[in-house]
């Protein structure tokens, strides 16, 4: 029964008598059954995360926080990549839930009705990160459209006038641009050219666009980009093309990445707490496990990181 705690319930058995059992199952090289542990106790232990791409730290830094909280009490995370494309999600969660997790983590907060239903029908706790709106479940994320205008604001704000915006084709992205377009055309401000690149985008398709923008970039311009990568593309493309930044073109990004802070000028940017995000849904999700009765969810701030590019 001990035994059973370690591997099941840590959180229950005295650190002393853990350590003796994990060095125990150490020396023996023992393998539990889960399988079996989970018909017995219903219980898998195992929660699953579906998340367009780790490559990029949007995405990373999330998931690295969900899966340290939930270690932490002996849990477990499958982790699952859907790309950017929603048939792709619709396909690989009903493999997702066949593997009865205990939980789901999702990203963004929006399907359609025959998913809602798979989820409904799946009668476990689901948490979706990275969005807003109505939840299925539990939500904790952020308004895209709200930082657009947020940046628009800003920019507005330093005496610009002229606007582009290049954005990746994934929902957040383009709400965000949306956004953003909006709040400069409500404000009276020019919008020059606008580019929807492919997703994920990286900073060879932000050089390509800062490319095909450059004949109309004449006069001072303030450009949007759906993220850092995308920003420290267009900032590139545009020193060898002989732009100055931030003198002719000054460039906001999105996400705080390490790269944009180490860029040359550094990147003024949109900066989320991903790594807050990922431990709240833990959280969360690890409270309605416990039997409490979770509230919708959180709303996590995001704020603009004035750099040298502007």
């Amino acid at each position: 029964m001990t035994v059973s705690r370690v591997l099941n319930e840590p959180e229950r058995v005295a650190p002393a008598t853990a350590h003796k059992v994990r060095t125990a199952i150490q020396a023996l090289g023992y393998v539990p059954n889960l399988l079996a542990g989970g018909l017995s106790s219903r219980r898998s232990r195992m929660i699953a995360a579906m998340v367009p791409t780790i490559a990029s730290p949007i995405f990373s830094a999330p998931i690295q926080g969900f899966t340290d909280r939930l270690m932490q009490t002996g849990y477990h995370v499958m982790l699952s990549l859907t790309g950017y494309r929603p048939d792709a999600e619709a396909a690989l969660l009903p493999a997702v839930l066949s593997r009865r997790p205990d939980a789901l983590l999702l990203t963004g907060a929006r399907r359609g009705p025959a998913l809602r239903h798979m989820l409904a029908a799946a009668a476990i706790p689901v948490v979706e990160i990275w969005d807003s709106g109505p939840a299925f479940d539990i939500l904790v994320g952020f308004d895209h459209e709200e930082v657009g205008r947020e940046v628009a604001t800003f920019l507005l704000a330093a005496g610009h006038r002229r606007f582009a915006a290049l954005a990746a084709s994934d929902p957040r992205a383009e709400a965000r641009a949306g956004g953003f377009l909006r709040a400069v055309a409500a404000a009276g401000g020019q919008i020059i050219e606008t580019r929807r690149l492919p997703a994920p985008s990286s900073m060879t398709e932000g050089r390509q666009a800062l490319r095909e923008i450059a004949p109309q970039l004449r006069g001072r311009t303030a450009l949007f980009c759906s993220s850092d990568l995308i920003a420290l593309g267009a900032i590139t493309q545009a020193r060898a093309l002989g732009i100055p930044v931030p003198g002719e073109l000054a460039v906001c990004g999105f996400g705080d990445f390490d790269a944009g802070r180490a860029a040359e000028p550094p990147i003024t940017t949109v900066s989320v707490d991903g790594a807050a995000i990922g431990r709240l849904a833990a959280e969360l999700l690890l409270a309605r496990l416990a039997g409490a009765t979770a509230g919708p969810g959180l709303r996590v701030p995001f704020r603009i990181l004035p750099r040298g590019s502007t």
